[in-house]
């Protein structure tokens, strides 16, 4: 198969968008599948990545967004249409489409070639939690036009799917994201890591893991700073960290980390929290779990399909998270409970390979091939942005 993929965002960048187009990309490789990635270049002075695992990345110009200045995004341009266009893909994967993958869009319908979307990023609830109400529908608005010009819309959780489809997004089915549960592992537990953070060596210790921004909550942890039985510790970087230090100032900021140090860091939790509400999957909740760690999370969003409450951890409502925190992290450090609690983490993503997610991918993929061939032979091609979303295939795909 030829998959061109269409991102928002890909390296030097790391987030879920980038994670995610890398795991296919390996998984495409792995199993002798031809791909493109069209991407925003790098930003400032990173070094750009034209080529992964063989598969030649394309580049478009980038600006900055006031509202996401940490990240580059992409303009749309030739490239697009010229690269889709030599290329001549099956299908084409727009990852988090919302300015490139518009364009992405409206390039393969076009050249008549069938599309998935996926929906990662909350851009309207990113808009809300700034106060910009009328951007938040706009952005809606742009989304459903966006989702409803491809064959199928993958949404990571039962609440995403369940808000695409109040605001008339068709199509959509349920992919998650897997995780690496060798590189994630409790055995990466390090106590010479955990003594740095705590020299004491009697504090349970407490952690977040992400980008360090407004939307993700980061100051709900203030009631567990400069706690004498906590020590909490934050790995990530981003806009907010000055912020942060002032507000947290007991907690261990470690900056951002990759690779093993990630992984040990992970496991090195004994508990780990994440309160923002606005996380349509929330992939660092998997990979605290596939380190053997229990999570608290908010009730909104990815979380409520990832963490099992009483079982490998809790869920907090959104307007009282700050208040609840301290008890719910008493609950899950107390020391009969945790054992169990560790045990729980790890066991629930025991089946959430990046293996067997991309094999549920690839049948997406046929899915939509086969149903942009049914339609064009049942309804004939139509070139009307609008009455083509209102006259497709409709209803919500098993």
């Amino acid at each position: 198969m030829r998959v061109a993929i269409v991102a928002e965002s890909f390296l030097p960048n790391i987030n879920g968008v980038t994670n995610s187009v890398l795991r296919v990309l390996e998984h495409l490789q792995a199993h002798g599948h031809d791909a493109v990635v069209i991407a925003p270049g790098a930003r400032d002075h990173q070094e750009e990545v034209r080529d992964y695992l063989g598969f030649p990345i394309v580049r478009v110009p980038t600006v900055r967004v006031p509202l996401i200045d940490s990240l580059p995004v992409g303009v749309p341009n030739t490239a697009v249409h010229e690269t889709l266009s030599e290329f001549r893909p099956d299908i084409v994967h727009l990852a988090s489409p919302f300015v490139l993958g518009a364009s992405g869009a409206i390039t393969a319908r076009q050249l008549r070639i069938p599309a998935v979307a996926l929906y990662q990023t909350d851009v309207a609830g990113f808009a809300t939690k700034y106060h910009l109400a009328p951007l938040a529908a706009a952005s809606w608005e742009w989304a459903r036009t966006i989702h409803n010009m491809c064959q199928l819309t993958l949404a990571p959780s039962s609440l995403t799917i369940r808000e695409l489809e109040n605001h008339g997004i068709r199509n959509i089915v349920r992919w998650g994201r897997g995780v690496d549960t060798q590189r994630f592992h409790p055995t990466k537990r390090c106590a010479h890591l955990r003594r740095q953070w705590d020299p004491t060596g009697t504090k349970k210790i407490v952690g977040f893991v992400g980008r360090l921004a407004p939307e993700k909550g980061v100051h709900r942890l203030q009631r567990l700073a400069n706690r004498e039985d906590i020590q909490l510790v934050i790995v990530g970087d981003g806009p907010s960290r000055g912020e942060l230090e002032a507000r947290l100032p007991g907690a261990v900021f470690t900056g951002a980390l990759g690779g093993e140090e990630l992984a040990h860091a992970y496991a090195s939790l004994d508990l780990f929290v994440h309160a923002g509400e606005f996380e349509t999957f929330c992939q660092t909740i998997q990979e605290a779990q596939a380190s053997g760690v229990p999570t608290i999370g908010p009730r909104a969003g990815g979380p409520v399909d990832l963490i099992d409450e009483g079982v490998n951890g809790l869920l907090l409502d959104v307007d009282t998270f700050a208040e609840d925190l301290p008890a719910a992290a008493a609950w899950a450090l107390e020391t009969g409970r945790l054992p169990q609690l560790r045990d729980n983490a790890r066991a629930s993503v025991a089946n959430k390979t990046w293996d067997s997610l991309c094999e549920q991918l690839m049948s997406y993929y046929r899915h939509a091939i086969a149903a942009d061939r049914y339609s064009r032979n049942r309804f004939g091609w139509r070139w009307s942005m609008p009455e083509w979303a209102d006259k497709g295939l409709g209803g919500r795909v098993a």
